[in-house]
């Protein structure tokens, strides 16, 4: 870092030049960059630390702050690095490490651009604003490209709990994602501004006195005060009454790509779940649910033309009395493999679908398969899965159950267009079987919780092998299963209609806060030419 304090307000004074640092001070910023990002990483499930996202953004702000381009880009890389390869490693479980480390450092490469346009925007009065614009158009960037993006390891995903999470109701995962951001590089504005005062030898009246000190301490404060504002006014009340719900856990009969291996086994053990629930219901041990829901792949054999799946779930739907949401495998009318969830009614059988619109690459399909076959032949153990086209909300007893299958949880339009379709309640199957014991479930996990805030809607979470949670809308966990074990959580669930702004506003937040940073890196642009002319 250079001894120059960082500006958050316009100041006459001429700013100091750099002392050219040494070799070791040159190792600050790096080290500085690489705890940050370890920082950030540590904030995330399994462990519930989110208050350590806003003091990873102040230590990666010190690093970058007054940088050159071409040291902020490799420092944003540095920390993505730290970051995201512990935060992913999931993605190598049983395909190994290439797979793993080459989207880790894909995604650590979109993220170093936010590294260069901190930098840039690092020399601007009110800097910690427009870095934090740059911060969320990097995430949106992410977000989107490329093959659809892949947001897993937004900031907002690290804040399932916490005094920032109501933001997400007022903006969603953007919002929620500046509001920490903002917090962090506020944080650095002030102690740099502070300990450069001190070395100029003001005293303590005139540091408090001091305009740079008081907006940056604004800036650090006001975000926690707009999260605690908002938090009285999320609820967790029914608005149209309530619905009991039925998740069904049935297990897998193996951990790794290889547990489909046993296809009919997995249908078997849900199958037997539920009928365990329809005994408890026949000897009144428990009250009948009015809906059930079972996870993502809980059939991998096509229901349409297998007889023998067709009659073990229209057999496990009459004897508990509900119609149950079904993950199957199938084979559409034009011949393309979907991952669908089917209604199932006990007397009608299979009614309305939903086609997973938001496929995982490199999973349930693979781009450029050929090229990619180069490096590792696990490639051809990827889906020729067909992405769905619309949202459906399925009508189970009167009540609108929205589907978010899996990864679609990431994306905030998926969700988002399910609670516009009318879902008074989410539902997000899963099937984390693949990742075996990864920190991967618990991660999805937070996601989904964040996402009942944003939405104001309780999210069921039903999963082949765990963990399976019923969420109430304010984001705590009712119940939660174990993992990998056979299991049934029954609740009564709040029925909501109202929709929160951050539904109504849509893609709106994340645009202006993305403009923001936008707008800073326009104003840097001129401010340098500017200079340059005075210079010449």
């Amino acid at each position: 870092m250079t001894a120059t304090a960082p500006s958050v307000a316009p100041s006459d004074e001429p700013a100091a030049q750099p002392a050219r640092p040494s070799h070791l001070r040159r190792l600050v910023p790096v080290g500085l960059a690489v705890l940050a990002g370890l920082l950030l990483y540590v904030s995330f499930p399994p462990r519930e630390l989110p208050w350590l996202a806003p003091l990873s953004f102040a230590l990666f702000g010190a690093a970058v702050y007054g940088r050159r381009l071409r040291a902020g880009f490799g420092l944003g890389l540095v920390f993505g690095l730290a970051y995201l390869v512990p935060l992913l490693s999931w993605t190598g479980v049983d395909v190994g490490p290439l797979p793993w480390l080459a989207l880790a450092v894909a995604e650590a490469l979109v993220l170093s651009l936010a590294g260069l346009g901190i930098a840039y925007v690092s020399r601007l009065p009110l800097w910690p604003l427009w870095a934090s614009g740059v911060w969320i158009a990097d995430e949106a960037l992410r977000a989107r490209f490329p093959f659809g993006g892949f947001p897993w390891g937004k900031v907002a995903f690290g804040q399932p709990s916490g005094v920032f999470l109501p933001l997400a109701s007022l903006g969603g995962t953007p919002l929620l994602g500046f509001a920490v951001v903002l917090c962090g590089f506020g944080l650095t504005a002030l102690v740099l501004r502070v300990i450069g005062l001190r070395r100029s030898g003001d005293e303590g009246a005139r540091v408090l006195r001091d305009r740079t000190v008081v907006a940056a301490a604004v800036v650090t404060v006001a975000p926690v005060i707009a999260g605690a504002a908002v938090m009285p006014f999320v609820s967790n009340a029914a608005q149209s009454g309530t619905a009991r719900v039925a998740l069904i856990q049935g297990n897998v009969p193996r951990m790794g790509l290889d547990f489909n291996a046993q296809r009919r086994a997995v249908l078997d053990y849900h199958v037997r779940e539920t009928m365990k629930l329809a005994t408890k219901i026949e000897s009144g041990e428990v009250k009948r649910p009015d809906l059930v829901l079972w996870p993502e792949n809980s059939s991998d054999i096509d229901p349409y033309v297998n007889q023998d799946a067709y009659d073990e779930i229209t057999r496990a739907a009459r004897a508990v009395g509900a119609p149950i949401s079904v993950g199957a495998v199938v084979t559409a009318k034009d011949g393309t493999t979907r991952n669908r969830l089917i209604l199932w009614d006990p007397e009608k059988g299979p009614g309305a679908t939903y086609d997973k619109r938001h496929l995982q690459p490199f999973g349930e399909y693979m781009p450029y398969r050929s090229f990619f076959r180069i490096f590792s032949k696990e490639v051809d153990r990827a889906g020729e899965f067909v992405p769905g086209k619309k949202a459906v909300a399925f009508d189970m007893a009167g009540t609108k159950i929205g589907n978010v299958t899996c990864y679609e949880a990431a994306f905030d339009d998926v969700v988002r267009d399910q609670v516009r379709e009318g879902a008074q309640i989410l539902s997000v199957p899963s099937n984390n079987a693949t990742f075996e014991r990864s920190q991967m479930t618990y991660q999805q996990l937070a996601m989904d919780r964040v996402r009942a805030v944003e939405h104001g809607r309780a999210v069921m979470v039903p999963v082949t092998s765990g963990i399976s949670a019923v969420i109430r809308p304010d984001g705590s966990v009712a119940q939660h299963t174990g993992m990998f074990e056979p299991d049934t959580l029954l609740a009564d669930v709040p029925r909501r209609t109202s929709q929160t702004l951050a539904t109504r506003a849509g893609v709106w937040p994340e645009a202006l806060l993305a403009a923001i940073g936008a707008g800073g890196l326009a104003w840097a642009v001129v401010r340098s030419r500017r200079g340059r002319r005075s210079d010449g």
